[in-house]
């Protein structure tokens, strides 16, 4: 073979690999003994064989690894000689085979902590590298021509946030808002500085910043076989990012996740599972605004409508509404007492809620008497299954600050909506009110508020839930055409005492019998909740005072308060792990569940025998004649219809 020849030969197989000879670690033996240098090359060997082929391709160099002395709890790190160091201490341990022995270490044993410790440290040079997938480079030389040429007003969505990366892999913007550093709403391409994702981690070094958290991360999902499992969408994140690559021994995944369903009804088990392909829609829940302070701009929430088992996706779905769940944001109030104050300087956390749909719709329509708009989002098929994976990592992850006007319900859903979905029309759209959420969605063709357009039809199909308001009005009507009654509004008639308003009822004919009884059920659910309000200052005050009245039923109600967490920071059931629960946990998160469930039944039904002791005398009376009312006219109208033969009313 001629000299020519030969340099076209190589040039062919320089063109055909790449000019790639690929990642290649290097061990410093020097100092190491024959065990020592075999031991050492095997874990070299081994954390190059657990990484995918193109981190391997794109991070072209030859990478130093020595061993150093270090501190006990140091296992390795990033040398200044741009190689790794790792903890001569353990060197011995590793030649001598003994590093396979379990111990309390997250990843089980020394062995596979110094090969996490590799790929750590691997990662962080692959990060700050700059080594972008072909259409990431393409997207950045895009951007950056137009950011010269428009400037930032001009930038389409998908280039914010794009123009001033400088890493691989932990400035990405996907991951960013995966990991628990969201865009903050209303503050173009600005992130939230703390990461509210504090429950269930794998390691709270990860919480660190981004740097950190990459790295953490690709331990697991590289080492793990259950992490696809634990964090879905982190897992299909680097999977994309590193060309479809997954792990040899990755675990089968379950097809639903766990949850905690945060109902009232304390007799039920509270665990379910969440099936994304059961899911047909979701749908943007408002909640009208009402004059408390708090409320006066609405409240947002997400209603997923799940269809029954057996029951194929489709429109019929909606009709299932005992399957519906909602996923709300709100401020978990641990002190009973929800100061406006302590709302805007973020004292309360927030949580995602999930809740059974009829309980949100008799809490907003009955008892505060506000109107719920149900609109459907306008999202693809794999959008909204990423997005109810999201919120369900979410539930059991998420424990942030709750802030009236920056990080409310409208401005957490806003960043679950971005995160999960990954539609990019969602990036770019800002609102902290969830009234002008609302608005901006169906102005962006991302909500179908047409669906409402006829208020007859939206309440058949369960797009509108109207407040019990204007049903207690037409009932009010009724007694004003069967009775000489003064009052001319419901208001007025229920700011009545229930001994003013007793001797009506044996005036009213059947008609308005049945008016009466729906108001005075109205009446009664009024006084409730001012015994409710009533209860909560002479609580708090009493407590402060230590009022000895207090101490029973007061003990009550903290012990309900320190249970009923777990309802929205499900993660305080289990101990260990990460991510969403596997089935190795479910047995021990089912009994956990159920014992806690249990004991918030016994000390509701103890409260309820010694809340009335604390109240006024005054409120005491006027809840005690509002239900004496309820068992009068239920006779009044038994009687009624006795005498009237049966029959119907007209």
């Amino acid at each position: 073979m001629n000299l020519t020849r030969a340099w076209l030969l190589v040039l062919v197989l320089l063109t055909s690999t790449g000019g790639h000879a690929g990642l290649r670690l290097v061990l410093d033996s020097d100092a190491l003994s024959h065990s020592e240098r075999q031991a050492s090359r095997l874990l070299l060997d081994e954390a190059l064989a657990a990484l995918p082929a193109l981190f391997k391709q794109r991070l072209d160099r030859r990478v130093k690894v020595r061993w150093r002395p270090m501190p006990a709890e140091v296992y390795g790190r990033a040398g200044r000689f741009s190689g790794i160091e790792l903890n001569s201490q353990l060197l011995p341990s590793l030649s001598a085979g003994s590093a396979a022995t379990p111990t309390q270490r997250p990843h089980g044993n020394v062995r596979r902590e110094l090969l996490a410790t590799l790929l750590h440290e691997l990662t962080h040079l692959y990060d700050r590298a700059q080594l972008w997938p072909k259409d990431e480079q393409r997207l950045l030389q895009r951007c950056r021509l137009r950011l010269a040429s428009l400037g930032p007003v001009g930038l389409p969505d998908a280039c914010r946030g794009q123009t001033a990366r400088r890493f691989t892999l932990s400035d990405n913007p996907r991951l960013l808002d995966l990991a628990g550093w969201p865009q903050q709403v209303g503050r173009r391409g600005a992130r939230e500085s703390a990461n509210g994702q504090v429950a269930r981690s794998p390691d709270v070094y990860e919480l660190s910043n981004p740097r950190e958290f990459v790295a953490v991360n690709m331990e697991y999902f590289l080492l793990d076989p259950s992490y696809a499992c634990r964090r879905p969408s982190l897992a299909r994140h680097l999977s994309a990012h590193f060309g479809g690559w997954t792990a040899a021994r990755q675990q089968p995944c379950a097809d639903a996740y766990p949850y905690l369903n945060a109902g009232r009804d304390f007799a039920r088990q509270p665990l379910g599972t969440l099936d994304p392909a059961r899911v047909y829609q979701i749908d943007y829940l408002l909640a009208e605004a009402n004059q408390e302070w708090a409320s006066r701009w609405g409240h947002s929430m997400l209603r997923l409508v799940i269809c029954a088992p057996g029951r194929p996706r489709g429109p019929d779905c909606r009709l299932d509404l005992d399957e519906h769940l909602v996923l709300s944001y709100r401020a978990f109030v641990g002190d009973l007492q929800l100061s406006s104050w302590d709302g805007l300087t973020g004292a309360y956390p927030s949580r995602l809620f999930v809740l059974p749909l009829a309980q949100v719709i008799e809490e907003y329509t009955k008892v505060e008497l506000r109107s719920l708009a149900s609109v459907p989002l306008q999202l693809e098929r794999a959008q909204l299954e990423r997005l109810v994976t999201r919120a369900a990592e979410q539930h059991w992850s998420y424990d942030g600050d709750y802030y009236f006007i920056s990080n409310n319900c409208a401005v957490e859903t806003l960043k679950l909506l971005r995160s999960g979905s990954q539609n990019p029309r969602l990036q770019a759209l800002d609102s902290i009110l969830p009234n002008g959420l609302l608005e901006t969605l169906v102005a962006r063709d991302l909500a179908d508020r047409s669906v409402l357009d006829d208020p007859r039809e939206a309440l058949r199909l369960g797009y509108r839930f109207d407040s019990f308001r204007d049903r207690y009005q037409a009932m009010f009507r009724v007694l004003q055409q069967r009775l000489p009654i003064e009052q001319h509004s419901v208001e007025d008639w229920l700011e009545q005492s229930a001994e003013a308003r007793r001797p009506w009822f044996a005036k009213a004919d059947l008609r308005a019998s049945a008016a009466l009884l729906l108001l005075e059920q109205a009446a009664l659910r009024r006084q409730l909740l001012l015994a409710q309000d009533e209860l909560k200052r002479r609580y708090l005050s009493g407590r402060a005072a230590k009022d000895p009245s207090l101490d029973k039923a007061g003990g009550a109600l903290e012990q309900i308060l320190a249970n009923s967490g777990f309802l929205s920071r499900p993660a305080e059931l289990l101990e260990g792990g990460y991510g969403l629960p596997q089935r190795a946990e479910w047995q021990r998160l089912e009994a956990e569940s159920r014992n806690r469930q249990q004991q918030l039944r016994q000390l509701s039904d103890d409260l309820d025998q010694e809340v009335r002791n604390l109240l006024e005398p005054t409120r005491l009376a006027e809840l005690e004649a509002s239900e004496a009312n309820l068992v009068q006219l239920g006779e009044h109208l038994r009687a009624l219809h006795k005498a009237s033969g049966g029959l119907m009313l007209p």
